[in-house]
């Protein structure tokens, strides 16, 4: 929903935060995540600076960003805002953040709080050796959508590749390790990556031990550049869809 005037917008985000506050019965956020879906109205900056008044009178301690690509978050850190973590897609299929955000985040103290990590569940073992699927066999938004980031990023006999080096690399750990859990640990190893965020679908696909697992686990050298071998062949999707958070733009 689109605010016409910057008074009513400020009144708007401070009942926002106002309400959130009442509903967790706590004095402060303490990470508020902001996204802007249209570039084109510079008035996420303003935007961003009221919070970060919020931030300074106590209602908020952290400001974050969700989606921003790598040229609008500098713009935000070069108007003062404090900024400290940008959530975006990461996975061994998407390494987009590679090119050139996690750069700019490692040099001003950011940090990535990756979704995607297993491609809405694709990167798992039950799709090791499947015939790939056809749009019926797609029944949710997530698996449409990275089956698409996959069709792009190399396709499916090159990601049954990947699943299956992603499945030996967990035996040879732990057989409980599986493909999920070391796609997850290898995002988890960037240096800017602060977490992972894993989706659950209460009742029918928790896998609450199975995600734990990752802490468990370390890769070594062996396995990093064995994953590499592979993705190293795929497409560079930043050359083909642009920064983190494009996709939602086009």
């Amino acid at each position: 929903t689109r605010v016409r005037s910057s008074a009513a917008s400020d009144v708007y985000k401070r009942q926002a935060i106002n309400r959130s506050l009442r509903r967790m019965d706590v004095e402060r956020l303490d990470l508020l995540q902001f996204h802007w879906w249209e570039y084109g109205d510079d008035r996420y900056r303003e935007a961003l600076h009221h919070l970060d008044e919020l931030r300074r009178a106590g209602k908020i301690r952290y400001l974050a960003l969700t989606n921003f690509d790598t040229g609008h978050l500098r713009c935000i850190v070069d108007d003062g805002i404090p900024i400290v973590s940008n959530q975006v897609q990461y996975s061994l299929v998407d390494q987009r953040p590679a090119a050139h955000m996690a750069n700019y985040c490692a040099q001003h103290g950011i940090t990535l709080l990756a979704y995607g990590t297993v491609c809405g569940g694709l990167l798992s073992d039950r799709y090791i050796g499947q015939r790939e699927p056809g749009r019926t066999a797609l029944t949710t938004a997530s698996l449409s959508k990275y089956k698409q980031m996959i069709d792009l990023w190399g396709g499916w006999e090159l990601f049954q590749e990947l699943l299956v080096a992603l499945h030996q690399i967990g035996k040879k750990h732990d057989l409980s390790m599986g493909v999920a859990t070391v796609a997850e640990r290898a995002i988890l190893d960037r240096s800017v990556v602060a977490g992972i965020i894993v989706g659950a679908r209460l009742g029918i696909a928790e896998h609450l031990a199975d995600t734990a697992r990752v802490f468990a686990l370390r890769l070594d050298a062996e396995d990093t550049e064995r994953i590499s071998a592979i993705t190293s062949r795929a497409h560079d999707l930043y050359q083909r869809i642009g920064d983190c958070g494009d996709e939602y733009r086009h």
